[in-house]
């Protein structure tokens, strides 16, 4: 008779987060329907429905090669829905550019989608993933809203224990214990702090400003469509995307210090100095890109260090018995990586699978590490080279912009632009 090491067990995922959702939907597809599933509970710190100034970026999703997010979004069910929803990059016309100061066109980006996927990337709000996530995870089990797990610990027995604080002043902390505890609850997170003290963010070098901004008329041109990286050759990049027909969020990069003081996008004065050192930073950048900065939304507008940190793997260490670190938890990235949602949706879907075919845990460890440690290692150094590249200056920006014609010039050849 067929029996499984989570046969009827419970589950607590800490963080309605795509890697959180994407487990929980993918081990019920994966699940042995003559087994008995395991009782999942989901705790969230946000509300069911995000702030207002969270739901303005969007962000992509790759389909390039097997660690994209869109093959993730196919294997849980979800493809389709993501593709009516793509804001760009699901027809042949759009996709990633690099341009100049001029916005001349420096390289132009389209790969083949990765077997049967119908697109090689798209744009889509983060707000709209979620949506499709939180839904399919909803008809499954119970998501608790507005509670923090705020630290974890194991117990003698070898079950986890975590605390738990309702977002409500008056609301009563508490504990819930479990078999298997899935630590999904971001860069910050408070499980890690509860069995790694010491691995915490580290700042990359660059400092990122922007928002969203919105045009009633439609998004000026290049940025209808496409996105991508404007390089000046003077250590200032900016990012470029649009969001919907009416918006398109911008940031702006620069090497620097990391600043101590916190932005607060509610403060108006503080909005309108960002604006100001945007314009003043990025004066070789010529236009939209001044009335985009100006058209910025003040509660969208952002300013923070860029932080990541190095990734670990769980097989063989007896600190992380009964916990599993997925997402931004273990290998948080910066905005300049671009890679953080994909990761995120194919950690959720990768360990499931993995637990579903192993005969142990430590067996679904070893194998769920082989596959996510080496994208997330990959992913820091593609985005600290990106920093470097993004903020270049004298022989380096023009032996980058020879890469960049070089890199055109051969994709042109082999049918990618």
């Amino acid at each position: 008779m067929p029996s499984h090491f989570l046969e009827g067990k419970k589950i607590i995922v800490s963080g309605a987060g795509f890697a959180g959702l994407s487990f929980v939907v993918a081990l019920h597809q994966s699940w042995d329907p003559a087994l008995k599933p395991p009782q999942i509970t989901i705790y969230e710190r946000e509300g069911r429905h995000l702030p207002r100034n969270r739901q303005g970026y969007s962000l992509s999703l790759h389909g390039f090669d097997e660690n994209g997010g869109l093959v993730a979004a196919r294997d849980i069910g979800l493809l389709d829905e993501m593709m009516k929803r793509a804001i760009s990059g699901n027809d042949s016309t759009s996709g990633f550019r690099i341009w100049s100061s001029s916005w001349a066109q420096l390289l132009a980006v389209k790969f083949s989608p990765y077997k049967d996927l119908p697109a090689s990337g798209i744009r889509i709000m983060r707000n709209d993933i979620r949506d499709l996530c939180v839904s399919a995870a909803e008809r499954l089990c119970p998501i608790t809203w507005s509670t923090t797990v705020t630290s974890a610990e194991r117990l003698s027995n070898g079950q986890m224990r975590v605390h738990i604080s309702p977002s409500d002043k008056e609301g009563k902390s508490f504990t819930d214990d479990c078999d298997l505890l899935i630590a999904a609850d971001g860069a910050h997170s408070k499980i890690r702090s509860s069995f790694r003290p010491n691995d915490s963010l580290e700042y990359a070098g660059a400092i990122q400003m922007g928002g969203v901004s919105r045009f009633p008329n439609g998004v000026p041109e290049p940025v209808t469509k496409n996105w991508g990286l404007a390089i000046t050759g003077e250590g200032v990049g900016c990012f470029f995307s649009p969001v919907d027909a009416t918006g398109v969020v911008w940031g702006l990069g620069f090497l620097e210090p990391q600043r101590t003081q916190k932005y607060d996008p509610e403060s108006r004065q503080q909005c309108e100095a960002l604006k100001e050192e945007a314009l003043r930073r990025g004066h070789m950048l010529q236009e939209p890109f001044q009335t985009i900065v100006n058209a910025t939304e003040q509660h969208s507008s952002f300013m923070f260090p860029a932080r990541d940190k190095k990734p670990f793997p769980h097989a063989g260490d007896d600190n992380l018995k009964g916990v599993v670190f997925l997402g931004d938890t273990n290998h948080a990235v910066s905005p300049f990586a671009g890679n953080g949602a994909n990761m995120a949706l194919k950690d959720g879907v990768d360990l499931a699978r993995q637990i579903c075919r192993s005969q142990s845990m430590e067996e679904a460890l070893i194998a769920y590490d082989k596959l996510a440690l080496p994208r997330a290692q990959k992913t820091l150094k593609q985005s600290h080279e990106r920093i470097n590249f993004s903020h270049c200056t004298g022989w380096y920006y023009y032996a980058v912009r020879g890469m960049l014609f070089v890199g055109s010039t051969m994709m042109y050849l082999i049918g990618r632009l």
